[in-house]
């Protein structure tokens, strides 16, 4: 997946998003997306990195769980043919839900 198929799709989404985290004081009111890609897992063949995959995580934040907002990401996932992990924390510092959503690209 190219960078730019992947912010058509994150767009798709239809919330406030950016790459790792918003600027200091720009951060959009809840519910908003961050994307980032934490690490890459690489097959090796004769010591090169011969087959390359990215690990993508694609957080949701929001103040109160949102079944409408998870179904209409995954909705989106599904469409692009994505497989992805998914997971939930409450941040108790943040006031916020997180549902992150991983895969491989």
């Amino acid at each position: 997946m190219t960078q730019e198929q992947l912010l058509e799709m994150v767009e798709e989404m239809g919330l406030p998003c950016a790459y790792d985290h918003f600027a200091e004081g720009q951060s959009p009111e809840p519910p908003f997306l961050v994307f980032l890609y934490p690490e890459s897992r690489n097959f090796a063949a004769d010591g090169v990195a011969y087959f390359k995959k990215n690990r993508l995580h694609i957080e949701l934040y929001t103040e109160y769980k949102s079944v409408e907002l998870e179904e209409r990401m995954e909705t989106v996932l599904d469409l692009h043919g994505i497989f992805y992990t998914k997971s939930e924390v409450w941040i108790e510092s943040e006031r916020l839900f997180e549902v992150l959503y991983g895969m491989e690209v």
